[in-house]
């Protein structure tokens, strides 16, 4: 089953600390935590823990990643961050081929459990419209 800390910090190694680039619309941006997804957060401020707390309560625990599969839950919250949280269960959906209604409920649960050999690379080509230059590790 999912396992937060590994994804996280996966996440975290490619997302590196503050930045403030020109070219990201997200302005400024620590821990991958950008200014115009929080605008009432200090965001120079923000702390590791801070920001890992956010992660879970923004994008793991909406996308029930202590549920999904090994793998599956770390592409799930790669999408999720980078797509949104409804738009990465729909693609989910999609690539198990149920209803894509955005919910992640005990179907969508038990149909990825049950697929996921089959469908994970399906997800993969599907949401590898991410920002991500490079494949985060499985």
């Amino acid at each position: 089953m999912g396992d937060f800390n590994r994804c996280i910090s996966l996440i975290l190694a490619e997302e590196g600390g503050l930045s403030n680039h020109r070219q990201d619309p997200g302005g400024l941006t620590k821990h991958g935590i950008s200014q115009r997804s929080y605008p009432t957060l200090n965001i120079a401020a923000l702390t590791l823990s801070e920001a890992q707390a956010l992660y879970r309560r923004d994008y793991w625990n909406p996308i029930h990643g202590d549920e999904l599969p090994s793998g599956l839950d770390l592409l799930m919250l790669d999408c999720a961050i980078n797509q949104g949280v409804v738009t990465a269960i729909q693609l989910l959906q999609q690539a198990i081929r149920i209803q894509d209604d955005g919910l992640l409920g005990p179907k969508t649960l038990a149909a990825a459990e049950h697929a996921e050999r089959i469908s994970a690379p399906r997800l993969v080509r599907t949401t590898s419209g991410t920002a991500k230059k490079k494949p985060l590790p499985m």
